[in-house]
């Protein structure tokens, strides 16, 4: 593999250095696909300018919330956060929220400590060699592809038009 940089002292970092800045690079790629995906950034529904600037802080917060805690479960049960399921993360986080209206201060701890010890036992699995194609599955609208020359469907469409 031949990885081209421009940086200029080849003693001051070595190639680990340099493979290992590639991988969290590669990461966050991978976290910023993730974000769009599992928060519905793929289109966002605001129409003026200021609204979609609120709309996309409102999801990185709560994205970033939500990895905040699958940190938290992380460190309190010896794993690594990218271990750690993203969308069973969401999914016992909106669980939990009408369990923690009401209740002591013990009550809440207790619960909190169990909440991150059911986060931190959902791991991803580890899926080697598998191979997915790039392919969309779902058309965005419900229009068929065109497949003729744009002049063919024209003159389609005339003689329908009366």
């Amino acid at each position: 593999m031949t990885i081209v940089t421009t940086l200029i002292d080849a003693d001051e970092i070595s190639k680990e250095d340099i493979a290992e800045l590639y991988g969290f690079r590669w990461n966050s790629e991978l976290d910023i696909c993730s974000i769009k995906a599992s928060m519905n950034l793929g289109h966002v529904r605001c129409k003026s300018p200021e609204m979609v600037h609120r709309e996309v802080w409102a999801t990185l917060l709560a994205y970033n919330l939500i990895r905040a805690t699958i940190a938290g479960a992380a460190v309190l049960h010896d794993r690594k956060p990218r271990q750690i399921s993203f969308t069973s993360a969401c999914q016992y986080v909106l669980a939990s929220w009408m369990m923690t209206s009401s209740g002591s201060v013990a009550d809440m701890r207790n619960h909190s400590l169990q909440l991150l010890a059911q986060i931190a036992s959902c791991e991803v699995a580890n899926r080697p060699g598998r191979l997915e194609p790039r392919v969309i599955k779902r058309r965005r609208h419900g229009y068929p592809l065109m497949q003729k020359p744009r002049n063919v469907l024209r003159a389609e469409l005339r003689k329908h038009c009366t």
